[in-house]
């Protein structure tokens, strides 16, 4: 059996989940609380010694890293998430990046959960998720080019690292008003089974 340590909010392992549901694998899912601290226990940390959520446990293997993790389901599953040329390849990952390895870890819960408890009563959580988010998208909507997907009309690893983020910025007050290109990404890949079915309204928590 498949097995996904992950956290329902968490978005890197959001992505995880979207893309063992392309893949059409079953998989059970264990919980790792992260508010509750449950990462720092000594069962998570001899799963992952970084504390980190998620963590997959599959063909006889222990992955960390949901960029790793997809890559891995992506070539070994077949999935097609990265396009076969260099160049195309280089653009997708690109896009992914910014918000996998630029924005997430800015927005990492233990990061802002210090940023704010050092700040002297200036930050909050939603101005910290704001002020990080915000710039962020807009920056890649101009990288964008207006299709229904990131990276032309084909569903690729920029778009999984997508709507987990989409998903943070509106639990924290964001809005998609002058971000056209992204909005309309949004509402397409919400319509796909498999990044419906990841959402984190959709997981037992």
């Amino acid at each position: 059996m498949i097995t996904l340590y992950d956290y329902w909010r968490s978005t890197a392992s959001y992505r995880v989940r979207i893309t063992l549901g392309l893949a059409g694998l079953e998989w059970q899912s264990i919980p790792v609380d992260l508010v509750a601290g449950e990462q720092s226990s000594d069962a998570h940390l001899d799963r992952n010694p970084q504390g980190l959520v998620p963590v997959l446990d599959i063909d006889g293997q222990r992955f960390t890293q949901s960029i790793a993790i997809v890559e891995y389901l992506d070539e070994t599953r077949s999935l097609g998430l990265l396009p076969p040329d260099a160049e195309g390849r280089a653009r997708v990952r690109m896009l992914a990046y910014m918000i996998a390895m630029d924005l997430h870890p800015v927005c990492n819960l233990r990061v802002a959960k210090y940023a704010v408890a050092h700040s002297n009563g200036g930050l909050t959580m939603q101005s910290w998720m704001q002020a990080h988010i915000t710039p962020a998208l807009l920056a890649l909507e101009d990288m964008l080019e207006g299709g229904d997907f990131c990276f032309g009309e084909t569903l690729s690893i920029a778009d999984i690292c997508l709507l987990p983020q989409l998903y943070n910025a509106h639990r924290w007050g964001g809005t998609l008003d002058a971000m056209p290109k992204i909005k309309r990404i949004e509402d397409n890949l919400s319509t796909i089974p498999a990044f419906a079915a990841a959402h984190p309204d959709q997981i037992v928590h």
